[in-house]
């Protein structure tokens, strides 16, 4: 009996150290995003969360994540001596993300109103019943029988006056109805503008880890998530021509991944990340011109309508409560309106990293949020340009140089001149050139003025030709205090027809561009120095023939019917 009791001892002991070897202990752990690599479309986020870790299998669930989470990006470590067996996710329907307090007291108030709405539409139809009810009782003691006419008149009073307080009543619930259903459509908008939908559901990733011993572990987790990203903001400050341009590198992120980043450590880079692994090979490097008349200037509002279109995310409308049709329709429309578009931009083949030091919070509102990346002080020459056939302003141009090693990104620039706003450029890094020209606006300190000379503007008929004469005076004056450089231009017409020609009979030294016609006079003027520019040239054509000699320009005028 001894050795039966041994061996059964035996036989318990393996099966039970068996059991405890195979058994699998489970946890969620649910913690906030901590950090975030923001890309110019998608990011990588990072999570972290200290773990005890039992011995044999171990699984641990990341709970509330985003639903567009990229499953091949998943990227786990786990510290002491474990061995991560398994990784997989999973949409979780039911466990709905956690609303903030602002939405749900938004929510709140839409069921209260809803339901106030409701109450005073039944309250209305039981006094139109009651309405009815008394219209259509008109007999008053039968057909046969007639009625004192003191009845009668007791009647009368009593339908007037019934009548009355019911349509006094139902007034008053319509005035009522209007107003709940005035703040009822503010609700609504505020709760597509916050981009709260409902019933959204989560991810959730399952780590199974095998662990020897009962040991505390830090589990770190890596994901590409959608539907965020970031673009460059500028801003450019010139306080006057004598000294450098401060040049502020601003982003705008926006989030859209169906949970808030709040607090949360920030880099961000312009490499792409959904890039391949296998190794990069070289394509060929073909030059060729750029199809911009100038290299700081680009069409951003062509861009934006030739780049596809992309929706960020639904409005919570879509799924609001009410009652009203109007109300459904206009949220489907609302709903409808991208709040994110994207644009094709070039950058620098060697992706660029941004550490950003201050922590930020990012709701998932599918909005812009300012980040402030760092600043830099550009060494940059001024220069003026004229052109007062088209405008007698003087406008300033700022040259930045060394804007190459930036690792810029193009994209739109706010333009600051002495502290106050000139209007917005585009950085443009598409240009080999190592000079930047930014337009810093009027400066009327230059004076230029151009004015037609009449005693030599002349008219003459020349057997079957016409012969005209044209002068022009331009006068450009530096009432600056400092020295200025100034680029004046104005043109001469080309012909395109061989019987009509133009003769430059007074340029004042200018480069002339005979194809095009442009005239460019440069000049280094002293403070209170005044340049004199004569201009005249004569055109000749047929007699019979008409020429759009005057250039012009169109512009919308009213029309009074």
């Amino acid at each position: 009996m001894k050795k039966v009791a041994v061996v059964f001892t035996l036989i318990f002991a393996n099966i039970s150290t068996t059991f405890a070897q195979t058994t699998e202990t489970s946890q969620e752990v649910n913690v906030p995003v901590q950090s975030v690599i923001i890309y110019l479309y998608g990011a990588e986020v990072s999570q972290s969360k200290t773990v005890t870790l039992n011995p044999g299998r171990n699984k641990i669930i990341f709970t509330g994540l985003s639903p567009k989470l990229d499953s091949k990006s998943i990227q786990v470590s786990a510290s002491g001596q474990v061995a991560i067996l398994a990784i997989s996710d999973a949409i979780n329907y039911l466990a709905n993300q956690k609303e903030s307090d602002r939405i749900k007291t938004i929510k709140d108030s839409v069921t209260i109103l809803s339901d106030g709405i409701n109450q005073s539409n039944n309250d209305k139809d039981a006094f139109v019943i009651e309405k009815n009810m008394l219209l259509k009782n008109e007999s008053i003691g039968g057909q046969d029988k007639g009625v004192a006419i003191a009845e009668l008149k007791l009647a009368a009073d009593f339908y007037r006056a019934r009548i009355k307080e019911i349509n006094i009543e139902i007034s008053k619930l319509d005035k009522k109805n209007s107003l709940l259903q005035e703040s009822l459509n503010k609700l609504n908008q505020q709760l597509y503008e916050l981009n709260a939908k409902n019933n959204q559901p989560t991810a959730e990733v399952s780590i199974l880890i095998s662990s020897t011993a009962k040991i505390s572990s830090s589990i770190d987790l890596k994901y590409l998530v959608a539907d965020a990203g970031w673009a460059p903001s500028y801003d450019l400050h010139a306080e006057d021509i004598n000294l450098p341009i401060e040049l502020k590198y601003r982003a705008k992120v926006f989030n859209n991944t169906g949970i808030d980043w709040n607090d949360v450590k920030l880099k961000l880079s312009t490499a792409d990340p959904s890039k391949s692994a296998a190794k990069p090979e070289l394509l060929p490097w073909d030059l060729t011109y750029i199809t911009t008349t100038n290299s700081n200037r680009y069409d951003y509002g062509k861009a934006k309508s030739a780049a596809p279109a992309y929706q960020s995310g639904e409005g919570y409308m879509q799924n609001s409560i009410s009652n009203n049709a109007d109300i459904s329709e206009m949220a489907k429309q609302q709903a409808a309106k991208p709040k994110i578009e994207f644009v094709e931009i070039e950058i620098a083949e060697l992706s660029a990293e941004f550490e950003i030091k201050t922590s930020y919070t990012f709701p998932s509102d599918s909005k812009p949020y300012i980040v402030d990346v760092t600043e830099y002080k550009l060494p940059a020459t001024f220069q003026h340009f004229s052109a007062p056939k088209l405008d007698r302003d003087a406008f300033l141009l700022a040259r930045i140089t060394g804007w190459e090693d930036l690792d810029l990104v193009e994209g739109e620039a706010n333009v600051y001149y002495g502290g106050t706003y000139v209007g917005q450029s585009y950085i443009y890094t598409r240009s080999a050139d190592d000079t930047l020209d930014l337009s810093l606006g009027r400066d009327n300190k230059v004076l230029v003025t151009r004015s037609k000379v009449k005693e030599y503007c002349t008219k003459k008929f020349i057997g079957n030709t016409t012969k005209e004469t044209f002068a022009y005076e331009m006068l450009v004056k530096n009432n600056r205090k400092t020295p200025i450089q100034i680029e004046v231009e104005d043109q001469l017409p080309v012909s395109l027809q061989s019987d009509i020609t133009v003769d430059a009979i007074e340029t004042t030294k200018a480069e002339l561009d005979v194809k095009t016609g442009k005239l460019v006079w440069k000049y280094n003027l002293q403070p209170g120095e005044v340049k004199k520019i004569e201009l005249s040239f004569a055109i000749k054509y047929p007699k019979n023939a008409k020429i759009n000699i005057q250039k012009t320009q169109k512009k919308m005028n009213v029309r009074f019917l």
